[in-house]
């Protein structure tokens, strides 16, 4: 096909580039130890169960699956500089099998371990060795412009090729468990598909971005699927409401994307079970696997949090995000997503001039400053608790009188209870709350008896408004309910938020 190409397209000047620094760091290595990583391939190699390896081989399973399934030594098989072509070799001269016919994508893997791929624009991309995917990677890094100083490399896979690869173990189980190896090799050393393409090219990334690979805030994704994925797990769910999966029977160290299946998972459908009596071939739930899966390679970094104390100077601007019918209210707020580069301190002190600067007066901040995911905890976490103080100007239906000042004083950490106000049920989920007021204070309006000031502080999440004027019984007991008249609220402002974690 015309739209088909044998290796990734990179730039001919960065290639040269990252393939120089890769081979920099072969040379210093030293000659002894290049030749190292092939003879340790050529011995492990020779210490697999031959007829096995035949085996799989034969039913079109992919030279690293076959090396990671059988569980050789070292990981040895995810070395950067082993090309697909090589450990084929290695494999057939070794066993003595001789592969027949075209290429085909593995069985098992999907293509995955074999480096080849569909892209975004549905091209084939097929690469020789780890080192390649890594240059995709590291350009498409570079071109995006991310500033790094490490990252953290994630693999997802499709399900059904975890589903695949436990019945392939189940079938071999059987087949081979009066064999001494099994014990030793299938059951304890089985690595998983992403960890063998994490181990592959983390190393190469290591040295194309160079930095190393962390816990880091800066991801890069590998996502693959498979359009075979989807049809398959229809109809094997045709049967089965649930298809269980366990590491019974003494499996362990296999990774949880690799765990055998239990007894009852090989009664599939015959035309899609491992057929595994006395010595008969051993096969694979397809057939043959005509196309690769499809990759798309994200990068992005996590959230960056910034804390501070905001100061909000107008009663028309939004405090959260104001979403109606997937249209955004207001006039404004704030958000950092993917963020193309870490603020520093001095960014962040200009960040804040630069608010506080700003023409309308909207809002202003004060001791801003970047925070870990663990300030955004603290913050959820001390959201209920933390107390908020309002001054609020109210009208009542009489005369304020001094009784009224003193027994409003006097209700210290007084529970009420809230139902969704009805201002905001188009909005918020209709529930009931239970709330504190901690203390209230009135101060009078010279001149006025019917005009006060109310000082209180309250629990977050209180609804002020609807505990002055009751919200038509919604919320008890109010201001109007306390003082037995009607109660309006004409302005509402924040004064201070008291939290122990900030």
């Amino acid at each position: 096909m015309s739209n088909e190409v044998e290796s990734a397209q990179v730039s001919d000047a960065m290639e040269v580039a990252q393939l120089s620094s890769l081979a920099a760091v072969d040379s210093h290595a030293g000659s002894c130890e290049a030749e190292m990583p092939s003879r340790l391939l050529n011995d492990a190699v020779r210490s697999l169960p031959y007829h096995v390896v035949k085996d799989l081989l034969s039913i079109g399973v992919c030279s690293r699956c076959v090396l990671r399934i059988l569980g050789t030594e070292d990981h040895i098989y995810c070395h950067s500089s082993f090309s697909q072509s090589m450990l084929c070799s290695v494999l057939e001269e070794v066993t003595g099998f001789k592969s027949e016919g075209d290429f085909q994508f593995c069985s098992v893997c999907l293509g995955i371990l074999q480096l080849s791929y569909r892209d975004d624009k549905e091209t084939l991309v097929k690469m020789e060795s780890p080192n390649d995917m890594a240059l995709v990677i590291a350009e498409l890094v570079k071109k995006e412009g991310h500033q790094i100083d490490g990252f953290s490399l994630e693999v997802s896979i499709p399900q059904f090729i975890l589903e695949n690869e436990s019945s392939l173990l189940s079938g071999m189980k059987k087949r081979y468990e009066s064999e001494p190896w099994l014990q030793e090799r299938l059951l304890s050393k089985c690595v998983s598909v992403k960890d063998v393409l994490k181990f592959a090219i983390t190393k190469p990334l290591e040295t194309l971005l160079d930095t190393k690979a962390s816990a880091s805030s800066f991801r890069i994704r590998l996502a693959y699927t498979h359009k075979m994925a989807f049809g398959n797990s229809v109809e094997r769910n045709q049967g089965f409401k649930r298809r269980k999966i366990g590491t019974e029977n003494g499996l362990q160290n296999v990774n949880d994307e690799s765990v055998v299946a239990n007894k009852d998972c090989s009664d599939y459908p015959t035309n899609e079970t491992i057929a595994v009596t006395g010595r008969s071939s051993l096969k694979v739930p397809i057939d043959k696997v005509s196309e690769p899966c499809h990759l798309v390679y994200l990068c992005y970094r996590t959230h960056i949090y910034l804390c501070a104390r905001y100061l909000k100077y107008s009663r028309n601007v939004s405090q959260t995000r104001w979403i109606i019918d997937e249209e955004r209210m207001g006039e404004a707020s704030v958000e950092i997503q993917n963020a193309r580069q870490v603020p520093s301190e001095e960014t962040v002190k200009e960040i804040e001039s630069k608010i506080n600067g700003l023409e309308n007066k909207l809002v202003g901040v004060k001791n801003l400053q970047v925070v870990g995911s663990q300030g955004w905890t603290l913050m959820r976490e001390g959201e209920a608790e933390k107390q908020k103080q309002y001054c609020a100007l109210v009208w009542i239906s009489r005369p304020l009188e001094d009784e009224d000042v003193c027994s409003i004083s006097l209700l210290n950490d007084m529970q009420i209870l809230q139902k969704t106000p009805i201002r905001v049920l188009h909005r918020r989920s209709p529930l009931e709350r239970k709330k504190i007021i901690h203390w209230m204070k009135i101060e009078r309006i010279a001149e006025s008896s019917q005009y006060f000031l109310l000082h209180l502080c309250t629990q977050a999440g209180t609804y002020i408004k609807e505990f002055v004027h009751g919200d038509f019984g919604r919320t008890q007991p109010s201001i109007g309910s306390i003082l037995g008249c009607r109660a309006e609220i004409l302005q509402l402002d924040a004064t201070d938020v008291k939290m122990d974690s900030f």
